[in-house]
């Protein structure tokens, strides 16, 4: 790690997507946060950051919106390349099939697929002129095992696993290392309505994890530690899914 080096979080207000944010200033990165509409998260996170003795500049722009992203990156891009892309950025439409309006398709699959091409295809150019990166995917474990109920947002965590596998072999040549982390149930609002009476017992572990469990092993994966790793799904999910 160089004096500047540089993450960019996306969807990094609140979550995992701020723990990672904290657990990768402690580690030594300066920080791009981008987030869609809370700034006042926003703003803490970056406090916080500062806290640790890095920078952070907040980026707010929608990763589905091509436009958007281009419109935030690119002059920032000129100047500077992140040596870590986080592209944690994501949310769900759950419903069945059944009664799933196009709507709640479409945009399930936009913000995590079309939002990891719009902002890993510009952050990529950095890394191949450096020879250098790593790329983190947060996937989820409805990627891998399915869950009834969440068709949109398991097709959309499977489609991103597939897309870090591909990306992972067509960079490694040029020392861009390619990952996804899988976190089962974890402390966010996406899960603060969850039945825990029901879920907790089909859980090993017996509870549900906390979102600096799952920044640790991607901060492990930011770092030399990680050297020789790629194109590889890490589950961060208590045993819920072997």
């Amino acid at each position: 790690m160089t004096q500047n080096d540089i993450a960019l979080i996306t969807g990094g207000s609140k979550g995992i997507g701020a723990a990672i944010a904290r657990a990768l200033a402690r580690d030594g990165f300066d920080i791009w946060l981008n987030y869609r509409s809370d700034h006042e998260a926003a703003k803490e996170v970056a406090r916080q950051v500062g806290e640790l003795g890095r920078l952070c500049k907040i980026l707010p722009f929608d990763v589905a919106d091509s436009g958007s992203v281009k419109s935030a990156l690119a002059p920032l891009l000129e100047t500077d390349s992140p040596m870590v892309l986080v592209n944690n950025a994501g949310f769900s439409r759950d419903g069945l099939l059944v009664w799933m309006e196009e709507p709640e398709w479409k945009e399930t699959l936009s913000v995590h697929l079309d939002g990891f091409f719009f902002v890993t295809k510009m952050v990529l150019f950095g890394m191949l002129k450096r020879r250098s990166g790593r790329i983190i995917n947060i996937v989820s474990t409805s990627g891998q095992s399915g869950v009834a109920g969440q068709t949109n947002y398991s097709a959309a965590k499977a489609g991103l696993i597939g897309a870090t596998k591909s990306l992972a072999l067509e960079v490694a040549k040029r020392n861009i290392l390619v990952n996804a982390v899988s976190p089962g149930f974890i402390e966010t609002d996406m899960t603060a309505g969850f039945p825990l009476d029901r879920i907790l017992p089909l859980i090993p572990l017996g509870r549900i994890g906390k979102p600096e469990e799952v920044a640790e092993i991607v901060g492990f994966l930011a770092s030399g530690k990680a050297s020789y790793i790629t194109g590889q799904v890490f589950s961060v999910n208590g045993g819920v899914y072997l």
